[in-house]
């Protein structure tokens, strides 16, 4: 049995293990031998890819942020005014955490306890700055409610979007994927759009 399973054994597999016995059980409650036990391989085996368990989580936090920092470089947040390019972020933010929820919800796990925690919550830090950049322009532009700080206004739409870690589960109906994403931006900038 152990033999079947080395032999589909690849880096990526044993990072999508690596990732739910994270989550399961929290980075630091997470010994290489639980890693070698969940992905069926031995120990040095997973040091043949690997440095360590340090190595696995910096792949997928990186993973994550690659996917959301992506975002930033897409039309949709390049273009129009501030307040549509936000807009666009926060569909695509749900989007991405949707497709990559375990990746996500290992993100926004990390505690600073290590190096790469430490450098993945400041990479996770300049998304947010970002974002809250464009909500503060789209402010300026008289698009927002000007009673309304921005920097609350940005901690609670990441609050929103985060929460979907806790709670949401992957339904493979597209429409619905993308009914999730619209309803977040909605409720989101519904309150904080202008009344016109």
């Amino acid at each position: 049995m152990t033999t079947a399973r080395r032999d589909t054994y690849t880096p990526e597999t044993l990072l999508s293990v690596a990732v739910r016995v994270f989550n399961e059980r929290g980075y630091d409650g997470t010994s290489m031998e639980h890693l070698s036990k969940a992905a069926g391989i031995s120990k040095s085996s997973i040091y043949h890819h690997v440095a360590g368990k340090e190595e696995l989580l910096r792949r997928a936090v990186s993973r994550a942020l690659d996917g959301l920092f992506a975002i930033l470089d897409e039309p949709g947040a390049q273009r129009g005014r501030a307040v549509e390019r936000v807009e666009y972020v926060t569909r695509r933010t749900v989007e991405v955490l949707i497709a990559e929820l375990p990746y996500v919800t290992l993100l926004l796990r990390v505690r600073g306890n290590t190096a790469t925690e430490r450098w993945a919550m400041e990479r996770r830090r300049e998304f947010d700055h970002r974002v809250a950049e464009l909500l503060g322009a789209a402010a300026a532009d008289g698009d927002l409610r000007s009673d309304v700080d921005i920097r609350l206004a940005t901690r609670l739409l990441f609050g929103m979007i985060n929460s979907l870690v806790e709670w949401y589960r992957p339904h493979p109906d597209q429409a619905e994927r993308d009914q999730l994403a619209e309803t977040v931006a909605h409720l989101a900038f519904d309150g904080l759009r202008k009344a016109r």
